[in-house]
């Protein structure tokens, strides 16, 4: 995206995503943020498993769903999400996974972004493309 992540998001990044009582309650993390680019760590516990003994696909959603909304964020805009497609590639097993959300494209209403899921040997699991409206827009009111 060329530029740098705002003091406001510097400021407010954690107690915006890690405030979440969903995604703490799964153990996600953020690993690393740049401006329009975000990497999510969880460790998938069998707790997270299905009949199948992977991953529910729900939890490779919520993944790649929230790297997707905070890429968003770090680019100064609060979000929801209007819709998402996802190809599950191959199954997400127990262990470390990452997911990567990325802006493709910034609007003043909406946003699209692409985002990823990788299993612990760093194989593609997931690939989907989301697209977002925007609900707040920082630069303009940096209290909301």
């Amino acid at each position: 995206m060329g530029q740098e992540v705002s003091e406001h998001v510097k400021q407010h990044f954690n107690e915006f995503y890690e405030a979440n009582p969903f995604l703490e309650l799964l153990g996600v993390r953020v690993a690393s943020y740049e401006r329009g680019r975000v990497r999510l760590e969880m460790d998938v516990k069998h707790e997270h498993t299905n009949v199948h003994h992977i991953a529910h696909g729900g939890i490779a959603a919520t993944m790649v769903d929230t790297a997707m909304g905070i890429a968003c964020f770090t680019c100064d805009k609060g979000v929801v999400t209007l819709g998402m497609n996802m190809s599950f590639i191959r199954p997400v097993c127990e262990g470390p996974i990452s997911a990567v959300g990325e802006v493709v494209h910034a609007g003043k209403h909406t946003m699209v972004c692409e985002g990823r899921v990788y299993g612990e040997d760093g194989e593609l699991c997931l690939k989907s493309d989301g697209t977002f409206f925007v609900v707040r827009d920082f630069t303009i009111n940096p209290e909301d």
